[in-house]
């Protein structure tokens, strides 16, 4: 099910019309798409970073735009970097019967028995480019990693596409693997260690 988030139409684009509605708590957004005229709006910061939050980047939110209903999924924002405050937000309006393709969070849970025995866990993979329908596309992707040994990875092609849901990303890609601890270096480090032997020039 959809969020359903409140806007409202901004048309006066002055700086000092702008700088107002970031000091009343909401930020300035553009909302285009699917045969949509852009249209200028602005929005409650506080209640889109929940929903980001709380649903993830993918969520369709349907914004009420003073009476206007649109399906949207956020596709950009900016973030003033000192304050680390949301400035502004791009909404692209979807067609809830056409596929998309998003990148979706891919997930870790459990504890690689290979790192339990010293293995390190290497996650080369952390999001998944997948194609589905607005209302099917998941939230993130979950891969239990509990039975991996020293040596094992999990690719692409482990997994099962969904049901709702078609994975894109090349099948021979590397999801996540564990590998056996570096003893070169340790070697090394102890070669460098050992005292040097050095030849005492004998008188003659």
């Amino acid at each position: 099910m959809a969020i359903q988030l409140k806007a409202k139409r901004r048309e006066d684009l002055k700086k000092s019309n702008t700088k107002q509605i970031r000091q009343s708590g909401r930020i300035p957004a553009v909302v285009y798409g699917n045969n949509k005229k852009s249209t200028t709006i602005s929005i409650d910061s506080i209640e889109l970073l929940k929903t980001v939050r709380d649903e993830g980047k993918n969520a369709i939110i349907t914004l009420d735009v003073e009476g206007e209903s649109l399906d949207v999924m956020l596709h950009d924002y900016q973030i003033e970097p000192l304050r680390d405050e949301l400035v502004h937000a791009d909404f692209y309006v979807v067609n809830m019967s056409q596929e998309m393709d998003v990148e979706v969070i891919i997930r870790l849970e459990g504890e690689a028995k290979g790192s339990k025995e010293g293995g390190v866990l290497q996650q080369p993979l952390y999001e998944i480019a997948v194609r589905a329908k607005p209302a099917d596309i998941p939230e993130e992707i979950t891969i239990d990693v509990s039975d991996l040994q020293i040596g094992d990875s999990i690719m692409v092609a482990d997994l099962k596409d969904g049901k709702n849901y078609e994975i894109l990303e090349d099948e021979n890609t590397t999801i996540v693997t564990v590998t056996a601890p570096d003893t070169a270096e340790e070697t090394t480090e102890e070669e460098q260690s050992e005292p040097e032997v050095i030849n005492e020039k004998k008188d003659d």
